[in-house]
């Protein structure tokens, strides 16, 4: 009994050494952090915060700063820099990069403008020590996106110009790190700048011009291979980090680029996408918050008046220089002071490269223990302003989204409840279509994906709705990965044809996704006698579709419409969804159409107020149909709108299109729709 106590007591030993005992304490931290703040309605990136100051050495000291905790805290930094990259709207980063350049000067030149005369002639520190401390100021750490992805306004213009300005101030101030490392070491010459600017361009080469391709090739290889999707991700944030270090600059500089050189080949709605953001969001950040916890030293606080008066001064014009920042970005632009207040919340907050900054000036010697002490108070001070900040700021930028979004539906006419419905003809490929219709459907909608399979009405009819049931599980369990609901649904019909139209009625379907028919001998003046029967059976928009790759891979959505298509009663549910599709895959929209078509949808687009890339040209030629092949690019989507019989927008060529996309461009992915 004694021998037992005696292992028991040493086990509990502070501090704790055993790695299971670690990681179980970390573990319930973060198990009972969401309990916690509901009852006191704190952010939970603030207990996180606090618990790794309770229970790190300047605490209670039950856990030291060992390897394994600088292991796990470095995997959520990058973590949380590559979900920042990941998450970032290319299509509105394109469209806003001249904002986010100059937010990002903004933030990088006003707190150095105003951190270097207060430590150079109020705290009189040499010139290197204030430049330094100064370029400390204009870093930030994006301690608080995981609020603003959580509340689901990362993709607000005011966000992706902070995340963008992120990469663009913390590069310069690193790079201003590396010119004071050198003019104190005396090694600051040509040489210098030419092996940094030869380093960076490999490095950027090696991220934007190989990664995609080898990602792009994986992803289609190992397509059925969805487990091995996200260890690839995994391995090349980390494998850019490194490349970012041995270039000269810090690796949240390569895991942020890692997220820009993916971001177009992980949708945002896709299944890959909830695995990187569930064991991010449930682990790795959770554990980086804490971690910062555990470098706050409290007792600075006791140790003099000197290092208060540092403390305080570093944290007031920390604050102060970003709150300047984001006021003046705010009066250029014309943002809502929501706007203003989330991106002072997101660029407020100072923790990795702040800390690599310092620490590396303090080894080097140019700056002494008060400006290192100051820090650490200044990094909890800013965590705190920063997640407040944030998550109000982000709570009211969400109901004014809403209340706009609402205010742009009812303008628009848009399915607020929309439901969506997949017939199902051939198991094999069905699961590039729900996919896709994952990836089309609008988020504001309760509703389901309906999927439908419709049994013959014959003597095996129960047991063939069995199997059916039992086929259909495997994409319930599909759809779950990526957080979409879905509901099944078997019918009895001696046609298929009028099954599924009974039952579109019966759902209140708004669009019928179907898949391309397969069967041999089916193609002749329209897709086939049997989608023929379909597409009259019913007057839901119907899409068509057929997919050669996966979706994520395509570069180009191609889209070929008649005159008169705007006067259709679905011209505005299959833009929308053509909008919806060029956000997620983050792809340009090449539009075919008459000019008053282009006016219409202009018009529309305009009052949705969407950043997809669209391009027009002018296309009225159908009897000429096959010279748009020569504008069409291998990885393109044609979607091809047509029209039923005795609509506006129906011309008898029309009928001879799916016919000549099958034959001429087989190879191509393509969508035909109805609306």
């Amino acid at each position: 009994m004694n021998e037992f106590l005696e292992i028991v007591k040493h086990e509990f030993e502070l501090p704790l050494s055993n790695p299971v005992l670690v990681f179980s304490l970390i573990l319930l931290i973060i198990l009972i952090s969401p309990v916690v703040l509901k009852r006191l309605n704190i952010p939970g990136i603030i207990i996180l915060i606090l618990s790794g100051i309770l229970i790190g050495p300047f605490g209670t000291g039950i856990l030291e700063q060992n390897s394994a905790v600088d292991l796990f805290s470095t995997i959520g930094l990058l973590y949380i820099m590559f979900i920042a990259g990941l998450e970032l709207d290319m299509n509105q980063f394109k469209a806003n990069r001249n904002k986010s350049f100059l937010f990002g000067f903004f933030t990088f030149i006003i707190p150095l403008g105003i951190g270097f005369p207060v430590c150079y002639y109020l705290l009189n520190y040499d010139f290197n020590a204030s430049f330094l401390t100064a370029s400390m100021f204009a870093t930030h750490t994006l301690l608080a996106y995981p609020i603003v992805s959580k509340l689901k306004v990362s993709k607000n213009e005011a966000v992706a110009i902070t995340v963008g300005g992120t990469i663009l101030t913390d590069t310069a101030v690193l790079i201003v790190l590396a010119v004071i490392m050198g003019n104190h070491e005396g090694t600051l010459d040509a040489a210098f700048w030419q092996r940094l600017g030869i380093s960076l361009s490999v490095f950027a080469a090696i991220l934007f011009l190989l990664v995609p391709r080898i990602a792009k090739w994986f992803f289609t290889k190992m397509e059925n291979e969805k487990h091995s999707h996200y260890i690839f991700v995994l391995t090349v944030v980390f494998i850019a980090a490194f490349l970012a270090e041995l270039a000269g600059v810090e690796p949240i500089i390569g895991a942020f680029l890692a997220g820009l050189a993916l971001n177009r080949l992980i949708p945002h709605s896709s299944a890959l996408m909830n695995r990187i953001e569930f064991i991010g969001n449930a682990l790795f950040i959770p554990f980086f918050l804490i971690s910062v916890g555990m470098l706050v030293d409290i007792s600075v606080i006791f140790s003099g008046p000197t290092a208060l008066i540092v403390a305080g001064t570093l944290s007031v014009v920390a604050i102060l220089g970003k709150w300047l920042a984001s006021f003046f970005t705010q009066v250029v632009f014309k943002y809502t002071a929501a706007q203003r207040k989330v991106i002072f919340g997101l660029s407020s907050g100072h923790a990795a490269a702040t800390l690599a900054v310092i620490i590396v000036g303090f080894n080097a010697g140019i700056i002494d223990e008060n400006i290192l002490n100051g820090t650490i108070i200044l990094i909890l001070v800013t965590s705190i302003v920063a997640t407040l900040a944030t998550q109000m700021a982000a709570t009211k930028l969400k109901a004014e989204m809403e209340k706009n979004i609402s205010a742009e539906v009812r303008k628009t006419e848009a399915f607020q409840n929309e439901t969506i419905l997949l017939p199902i003809a051939n198991i094999l490929n069905f699961d590039k279509l729900l996919e896709f219709a994952i990836l089309i459907k609008d988020k504001s909608s309760p509703n389901p994906i309906s999927i439908l399979s419709v049994v013959p009405n014959n003597a095996e009819a129960e047991i063939n709705i069995a199997r059916a049931t039992s086929k259909l599980e495997d994409f319930v369990a599909q759809a779950s990965a990526a957080e979409a609901e879905v509901t099944i649904h078997t019918t009895i019909d001696q046609n298929v044809a009028q099954g599924i139209a009974r039952k579109s009625k019966e759902i209140i379907a708004d669009l019928i996704i179907f898949g391309w028919p397969s069967d041999k001998g089916l193609m002749d003046k329209l897709i086939g006698k049997k989608m023929e029967r379909i597409i009259a059976a019913n007057t839901k928009t119907s899409f068509i579709t057929h997919f050669g790759r996966p979706l994520a891979t395509h570069k180009r959505i191609f889209v070929i419409a008649p005159a008169l298509a705007e006067l259709e009663p679905g011209f505005l549910l299959w833009l929308k969804k053509v909008d919806i599709l060029s956000k997620e895959l983050s792809v340009p929209v090449v539009m075919n159409c008459t000019e008053a078509t282009r006016k219409a949808i202009a018009a529309r687009l305009k009052e949705l107020k969407t950043d997809t890339p669209l391009h027009y040209k002018i296309f009225s030629e159908w009897n000429d149909f096959l010279i748009l092949g020569r504008d069409m690019q291998e990885e393109d989507i044609v979607i091809l709108i047509s029209a039923r019989k005795g609509s506006n927008s129906y011309q008898n060529v029309l009928s001879t299109i799916p016919a000549k996309l099958e034959k001429y461009f087989f190879d191509k992915s393509r969508i035909i729709v109805y609306p």
